[in-house]
C-alpha cells in the first residue's frame, strides 16, 4: 500500500464523521477487503482517497437498502452479477418486511384499543351477539374499575385477537353453560356431587375465555353473582334461585380442594 502525506487523504476518524459510519465498521470492511483505504501514512495510519470515499458511498447505499456485505461485494466487483435482479430480489424482501410491519402495526392498534375499550365490537355487534339486555357501556365501566388489574390486561390480550365470530362462540358457550346450570338445579343436583363439580370446572373453562380463573377467584366471583343485583338478576332470570345455588356448588368444590370459601380472596 503506497505511503502518503497526511494531506493526501482522510483518516478513519474523518471518514467516520463525514459518512456517519462507525470506525469499527470501517475497520471491518477494510479487514474483509470490501472497502480498503488506498494509502497509509509513514506512521501506518490508514488514509482514504476520493476514489475510496466513492466506493464507501456505494457500500453505504447498498447496505441501507438491506443487502448483505457479500452481496454488496458481488454487486461492486463481479461483472457477472445481475445487479437489477439483485435489487429486485431485495425490493421483494423489503416489500415483505413492510407487509409484516403493517400487520404488526395493525395488531398493536387492536391491542391498544382492546386495553382501552375491552370489546372491539360496535354497539350493534354487541347487541346482536350478547343480547338486547347487554349494555354497551359495561366494558368502559369495567375498565374504569378493573383497568389496572392483571385480569383486565389478560382480558385485553384475548379480546385483541377476537372478532364477531369468536365472540359469538364465547357467547354461545356462556348461554349453554347457563342452560346446563339451570337444568342441573331443576334436576336436584347436589353441591359436592360429581355432576355439580363437573359444572364448576366447566364454568372455569368457559370463563377462561376472559382470563384465567383460579378456584379462589371463582369463589369470589360466585359470591358476587349472588350479592350483586345485576348478576343475580341475570342468573335468577335463567332460573329463580340459580345465583344462590351456583354459589353453593362452587363453595362445595372449593372445600374439596382445601379452600375455605368464607376466607377466600381474589388471588
Amino acid at each position: 500500500m503506497p505511503e502518503a502525506m497526511e494531506t493526501d487523504g482522510l483518516t478513519v476518524g474523518q471518514v467516520s464523521a463525514r459518512l456517519g459510519v462507525t470506525v469499527r465498521a470501517l475497520h471491518h470492511w477494510d479487514e474483509i477487503g470490501l472497502a480498503e483505504p488506498s494509502l497509509r501514512t509513514a506512521a501506518g495510519y490508514r488514509l482514504y482517497t476520493a476514489a475510496d470515499l466513492a466506493r464507501l458511498h456505494r457500500v453505504i447505499v447498498y447496505r441501507e437498502i438491506g443487502l448483505g456485505l457479500d452481496r454488496i461485494r458481488a454487486v461492486l466487483d463481479d461483472s457477472a452479477t445481475d445487479v437489477p435482479g439483485a435489487l429486485r430480489a431485495q425490493r421483494a424482501q423489503v416489500a415483505e418486511r413492510i407487509d409484516r410491519l403493517r400487520r404488526l402495526g395493525d395488531g398493536l392498534d387492536r391491542m391498544i384499543d382492546a386495553h382501552e375499550r375491552g370489546l372491539l365490537l360496535t354497539a350493534e355487534q354487541q347487541a346482536a351477539i350478547l343480547g338486547p339486555d347487554w349494555n354497551p357501556d359495561w366494558p368502559a365501566q369495567a375498565r374504569a374499575r378493573y383497568g389496572d388489574t392483571p385480569q383486565w390486561r389478560q382480558f385485553a390480550e384475548r379480546a385483541a385477537s377476537r372478532g364477531p365470530q369468536e365472540w359469538q362462540a364465547v357467547a354461545d358457550a356462556v348461554t349453554d353453560l347457563d342452560r346446563a346450570l339451570g337444568d342441573a338445579m331443576d334436576a336436584g343436583v347436589a353441591p359436592g356431587s360429581q355432576a355439580a363439580n363437573q359444572l364448576v370446572e366447566r364454568h372455569r373453562e368457559v370463563f377462561a375465555s376472559y382470563f384465567p380463573l383460579t378456584r379462589r377467584m371463582q369463589v369470589c366471583l360466585a359470591r358476587g353473582y349472588e350479592n350483586d343485583p345485576g348478576f343475580a338478576a341475570h342468573y335468577d332470570g335463567v332460573r329463580p334461585g340459580l345465583a344462590g345455588w351456583f354459589r353453593k356448588i362452587v363453595d362445595a368444590s372449593a372445600r374439596a380442594h382445601g379452600i375455605d370459601p368464607d376466607t377466600a380472596t381474589w388471588e
